[in-house]
């Protein structure tokens, strides 16, 4: 996990604050830590209150509807590339509501070094 922030990091800038749930990514101490560090504040939910994390809230029960609940993985490397496909359909092909049914990064305005993301 480290290792995509620090990517998105560099490519984006490092962000004022990180808001998450109360879940094991953020709340260990190393990755505290390591933000501290770079002076990034974590900001947490509280426990019970989705509604706080709306985002998120809608990206997980998209992933569950569109994905999850339509597979049964036999494997790691069978979950890994099928993800990695849903993923890639929802951010450059799949229309989203809230940008007038446009995908969030479609396909032509992806720098060429990026294509693979």
């Amino acid at each position: 996990m480290l290792y995509k922030l620090s990517e998105l990091f560099i490519t984006k800038g490092v962000p004022d604050h990180i808001r998450s749930d109360n879940g094991s990514e953020f709340s260990a101490k190393s990755v505290r830590g390591w933000l501290e560090r770079l002076g990034v504040k974590t900001l947490f939910i509280e426990p019970g209150s989705p509604w706080e994390n709306g985002y998120i809230e809608s990206f997980n029960g998209k992933l569950r509807d569109e994905l999850l609940n339509g597979e049964i993985f036999d494997n790691i490397l069978e979950a890994r590339v099928i993800t990695e496909q849903w993923r890639k359909h929802y951010n450059k092909i799949r229309p989203h509501s809230s940008l007038n049914f446009r995908p969030p990064v479609p396909e032509v305005m992806i720098p060429h070094q990026y294509a693979s993301a």
